[in-house]
């Protein structure tokens, strides 16, 4: 299955990624996992339930990725950590790549002015004939799907915020585009590069 609605579990929370990186960077243990997460808070999740799973999607974004970025999201200034977790992001749901690329990057090309919801709903319909297994999705996970995406769009600044949508030039990070390039990470480089 191409698409999956996994996305819907968080943007991009960058504080949070910058605490897993340095997990994985330290190579902890399961143990030592459990104890982080769960006992020490370390993201300082309100509950359990909320820290397992906020937990869950940010290893599963970040391991699809090296060593190099990890240290990129731990160490980068602010926007080269924000560029390579959402090279992460788009690693990890070809629902968020494709969207920048088949939808923003036109719209960019077009000189429109900002996005809207059916755009994405547009997309979201589009989606079957490019993936017939795609569950079949209710409104509000529809919904709840679109939110995500555009707070990481606003989040990475290709938007100005989730209300407006007005487009916004961005300059990548070098590091992220570098190391993208150097790991034949295409289809990632390319969705990020949709101002281009």
């Amino acid at each position: 299955m191409r698409y999956r609605a996994d996305i819907t579990a968080g943007a991009l929370m960058i504080p949070e990624r910058r605490v897993v990186a340095d997990m994985l960077i330290s190579g902890i243990n399961r143990q030592e996992w459990h104890v982080a997460i769960f006992e020490r808070n370390v993201l300082q999740a309100r509950r359990t339930e909320t820290a397992r799973r906020l937990a869950r999607l940010i290893r599963s974004r970040l391991a699809r990725m090296d060593g190099e970025l990890w240290r990129l999201v731990r160490d980068g200034a602010s926007d080269t950590a924000t560029h390579a977790v959402l090279a992460a992001a788009v690693k990890h749901s070809r629902l968020l790549g494709d969207f920048l690329d088949l939808v923003v990057r036109e719209q960019y090309r077009i000189f429109a002015r900002a996005l809207s919801n059916p755009l994405w709903d547009q997309f979201l319909d589009d989606c079957r004939g490019r993936d017939p297994d795609m569950p079949v999705w209710a409104e509000s996970t529809r919904i709840r799907l679109r939110s995500s995406v555009f707070q990481i769009l606003a989040q990475t600044g290709c938007i100005d915020n989730t209300r407006a949508k007005t487009l916004q030039t961005v300059h990548l990070a070098s590091q992220v585009t570098d190391y993208l390039a150097k790991d034949n990470e295409s289809y990632v480089l390319r969705c990020i590069q949709v101002t281009a």
